[in-house]
């Protein structure tokens, strides 16, 4: 796993190479449909190549880029730094604070309370 966070920029590409699979930076590109210039993408991708978010492949002329991180991993780096820094290590804090800023459906409440008994239930198993 990586020791670098993505920028927002590039995050929004890597959920592309998750959903996607590998891809080129013009197949990303193309999907981008306006947002960013070629030239914009490459860079990142580049970048992102350095920080060692992607591994690249050589497919023909061009490279065909691949996520090093899962969608998972990466989420949980991010979620991690975001509780030790911003929600002074309280994940309390964080989820009430994504609760409150977000409508939230009750479809997706009721995932939270099935994950909360879960959690609830390995405690008091490990007790």
């Amino acid at each position: 796993m990586t020791t670098r966070r993505p920028t927002e920029a590039e995050l929004e590409l890597l959920q592309m190479l998750w959903d996607r699979g590998p891809s080129t930076v013009r197949e990303i590109f193309e999907r981008l449909a306006g947002k960013r210039g070629y030239t914009t993408v490459l860079k990142h991708f580049q970048i992102m190549f350095d920080k060692g978010l992607v591994e690249r492949e050589r497919d023909g002329q061009s490279h065909r880029y691949r996520a090093l991180a899962s969608e998972q991993d990466t989420q949980r780096g991010i979620v991690r730094h975001l509780v030790d820094g911003a929600f002074r290590k309280s994940s309390h804090a964080l989820v009430m604070r994504a609760l409150d800023e977000r409508e939230t459906s009750v479809e997706e409440l009721q995932e939270i309370r099935r994950l909360i008994d879960r959690l609830e239930n390995e405690q008091k198993n490990e007790s």
